[in-house]
């Protein structure tokens, strides 16, 4: 397991280049299909090191980030592909969609839906292609490193909010390395079945998981970018 550390005191460093930080912005996507290139020793911990600067209110520095390797990895896979298969539901720790969805964001969400599938040639009335790329995230997409992101139960809504900065900074640090990222919200569908396999005690809320490699030039799913609302639709001056 690897713990959000405690902050070492800021070291002055040069300027950034912001022409650096615009590229790494606008490549980000979410990397769906990996190649079986190990991360270089070391690389994971350094990665979450320099996540661990991400702001956070009070320094509290809520969350935990777990590797899940070999029989860990393979039992937890196993296990939520097979609740998955077998329609089991469960109520989550927190709550992230809206219910019911507003029409206007349901839109949004079947357009994200459209782009990805489409890209893998799988039709809308192709349910069985469909549920085979959606198992997939519980297969943390065959990345060769899968994290487990959790949370302890007692903190407030305000602390999701540092942990979601925490975990873009890592997918930032990550993607500076030329690595791959994907952010697995479908992990925390099965809290209970995540913490039973694994062992975990009530305490630990699950958050998401966390796909990280390099990725594959030739996984067409890799190509697709979901629009973003115009500024106009959620940016306003007032006076």
């Amino acid at each position: 397991m690897h713990s959000l550390l405690a902050s070492d005191p800021a070291a002055a460093s040069s300027a950034p280049d912001p022409l650096v930080l615009q590229t790494l912005l606008e490549q980000r996507g979410s990397t769906r299909g990996f190649t079986d290139q190990a991360l270089p020793e070391g690389c994971l911990e350094q990665l979450l090191i320099q996540a661990r600067r991400a702001p956070s209110g009070a320094n509290l520095q809520p969350g935990e980030f777990i590797s899940l390797e070999g029989d860990a990895r393979a039992r937890l896979s196993a296990a939520l592909v097979g609740a998955f298969r077998n329609g089991e539901q469960e109520a989550e720790d927190y709550s992230y969609f809206p219910r019911p969805m507003p029409h206007s964001l349901r839109r949004r969400q079947v357009a994200a839906a459209q782009a990805l599938y489409g890209a893998l040639g799988a039709a809308r009335e192709d349910r069985a292609a469909r549920d085979a790329q959606f198992e997939r995230n519980f297969r943390f997409f065959d990345a060769p490193v899968a994290l487990l992101v959790v949370i302890d139960a007692r903190m407030g809504s305000g602390c999701y909010m540092d942990l979601g900065m925490c975990l873009f900074a890592l997918m930032m640090a990550a993607n500076a390395q030329g690595i791959g990222s994907c952010a697995i919200g479908a992990i925390a569908s099965y809290p209970g079945l995540v913490r039973s396999t694994l062992g975990l005690g009530d305490e630990h809320h699950i958050v998401c998981g966390m796909a990280l490699g390099y990725a594959d030039p030739q996984a067409p799913e890799n190509a697709v970018r979901t629009a973003r609302r115009p500024l106009d639709d959620f940016f306003r001056v007032m006076r």
